[in-house]
């Protein structure tokens, strides 16, 4: 697979908290220039990055990041604000607590009231695959396919692990025809990003990708 092809898969992904704007803006740029398919960044700068880049630059933000325990009032509030800034795509974090209290209804229900407040964006739905048993991997994926979430995502990438082979496996053969899939935290090579996207990841969350992309840009890219 080219690099572009993989490049045009990759949310550029900053959301260290001191992130400055001038790191923010330079992944803006980078995003542009090598024509990824969104920057991920914090919701205190989608109204900023939304203004500098304008229609060049899809903007991805987060929402109840990364622990996932806010009331699901404040993620609405915190998805309807991003929307207003300018987001085009949303990645929520769900309760993972809830799951493990198997309240089942309230996350489908959160799910639910966020995607409405997204107002037509895009939902992608974070559901730190690396504190969940398979089983709850599985129900996730059947909560987020009735829920009319766009994506599952794996992991926020501030928890105790990232994306793996396995979890793009199992949310491949759980999820329904309206989900697609997002592998983030830990990609660091073009041979792991062409694996999950021959998995069948559609979007990987990444700032390494870029990175490698700048590296080869004297070798002909």
């Amino acid at each position: 697979m080219e690099l572009k092809e993989i490049l045009s898969h990759v949310d550029h992904t900053l959301l260290k908290q001191e992130s400055t704007w001038e790191q923010i803006k330079a992944i803006c740029d980078d995003g542009v220039k090598f024509n990824t398919a969104s920057v991920c960044i914090p919701p205190s700068y989608v109204k900023q990055c939304a203004d500098y880049c304008g229609d060049k630059l899809k903007i991805c933000t987060v929402i109840g990041f990364p622990n996932g325990y806010n009331t699901t009032a404040c993620k609405v509030f915190e998805a309807a604000d991003a929307v207003a800034n300018g987001a085009d795509e949303i990645d929520m974090v769900i309760n993972v607590g809830w799951l493990k209290d198997k309240r089942f209804d309230d996350i489908l229900n959160e799910i639910t009231e966020i995607k409405k407040a997204c107002n037509g964006k895009i939902l992608k739905v974070i559901i730190e695959t690396c504190l969940l048993t398979d089983g709850e991997k599985i129900k996730m994926c059947e909560l987020v396919t009735e829920a009319g979430a766009d994506y599952i995502k794996t992991s926020t990438g501030f928890s105790t692990g990232g994306a793996t082979f396995d979890d793009i496996e199992i949310f491949s053969k759980n999820i329904g025809g309206n989900v697609k899939m997002k592998a983030a935290g830990g990609i660091k090579s073009l041979d792991d990003a062409e694996k999950f996207l021959a998995l069948g990841a559609d979007r990987l969350g990444t700032s390494r990708i870029v990175s490698i992309a700048k590296d080869e840009q004297g070798s002909g890219y």
